[in-house]
């Protein structure tokens, strides 16, 4: 398979600095190494995010921080994802905060359409991303980005790159959710989303849940899959912008990633929030190479 690495260091979406520097993280962790040992021919495409540092451009909208440049970044992006899905080619794209879902998303939803074909996505992340700026407590986009996808909030971002929803919420399917906000957990009840949250880990175990996945996914024909390095416990992948406790850990992370590609379905794939400032020896890096190789085909034996 031709897998294109689409570096994005974009990280207006958030809070916390050091994001930006992920996706060169990842890079000299090897992931071109190890999808190349995998039989795939990687293209790398490092000169998409183009713009000033965050810290000098303009806050604006304090309900959506640094919307016009996140509109800029996401709208470019979702013209790559559309070419290099169009042509059956696979794009990787590497955050960067999570706000970059907005231009992958909006890029693979465009390549389904035109196809006739379904969208699903698999979010896995620690938070819900399912805010608008009616509900954000903080007004940062990453956490603002899913919902946008499904068709929430402001008309920016629900309208980006091509008029209208991107992805209907009943075909989004959240794993490892533990932190989220109660507005945005009102609107993902209202909009019909499915979430595994930690606790439904813990009270069924791990592989009854991926099995639950994999059930959800059948009604589709396309998948993305988001993953968010925070959904990871912190003993697994210290170097994120939010490490929160009680998380997956590695072995249930990968496992996920294995499974899901049994499918063949997965059609696009974004890694994001790696804070290299905030890492312990790039291993959180070095665990998102192995969780995109293992999407990708890699398995034990």
């Amino acid at each position: 398979m031709n897998v294109h690495i689409l570096e994005m260091p974009l990280d207006f979406g958030a809070s916390r600095h050091g994001s930006d520097m992920g996706p060169s993280a990842i890079r000299l962790a090897g992931i071109k190494e190890r999808l190349e040992t995998l039989g795939h021919k990687t293209f790398e495409h490092a000169d998409i995010f183009q713009a000033k540092a965050q810290e000098y451009e303009k806050v604006g909208n304090a309900k959506a921080k640094y919307l016009k440049p996140i509109v800029k970044a996401c709208n470019k992006l979702a013209a790559e994802v559309e070419v290099i899905s169009a042509a059956g080619d696979f794009p990787l794209v590497l955050g960067g905060d999570h706000s970059i879902a907005l231009g992958s998303i909006a890029g693979i939803s465009a390549t389904a359409k035109k196809q006739g074909k379904t969208l699903g996505v698999l979010y896995v992340d620690a938070h819900g991303d399912f805010n608008t700026p009616e509900t954000s407590p903080s007004g940062n986009i990453h956490g603002e980005c899913l919902a946008a996808s499904a068709g929430l909030g402001l008309p920016e971002l629900t309208n980006l790159y091509f008029d209208g929803q991107k992805v209907d919420p009943k075909n989004i399917c959240f794993v490892g959710s533990r932190d989220l906000d109660p507005g945005e957990k009102q609107l993902m009840k209202q909009s019909g989303v499915t979430v595994f949250t930690m606790s439904d880990i813990d009270c069924q175990g791990f592989p009854a849940v991926v099995r639950q996945v994999l059930a959800f996914f059948k009604k589709v024909d396309v998948i993305h899959v988001s993953f968010d390095m925070d959904v990871l416990d912190p003993m697994f992948a210290p170097g994120t912008g939010i490490p929160l406790p009680g998380g997956l850990t590695n072995r249930e992370a990968l496992l996920l990633m294995e499974e899901i590609a049994t499918t063949g379905k997965v059609r696009s794939a974004e890694i994001v929030e790696v804070n290299p400032i905030l890492d312990v020896r790039n291993q959180t890096a070095i665990l998102a190479v192995s969780l995109a190789a293992r999407l990708l085909g890699e398995k034990l034996y």
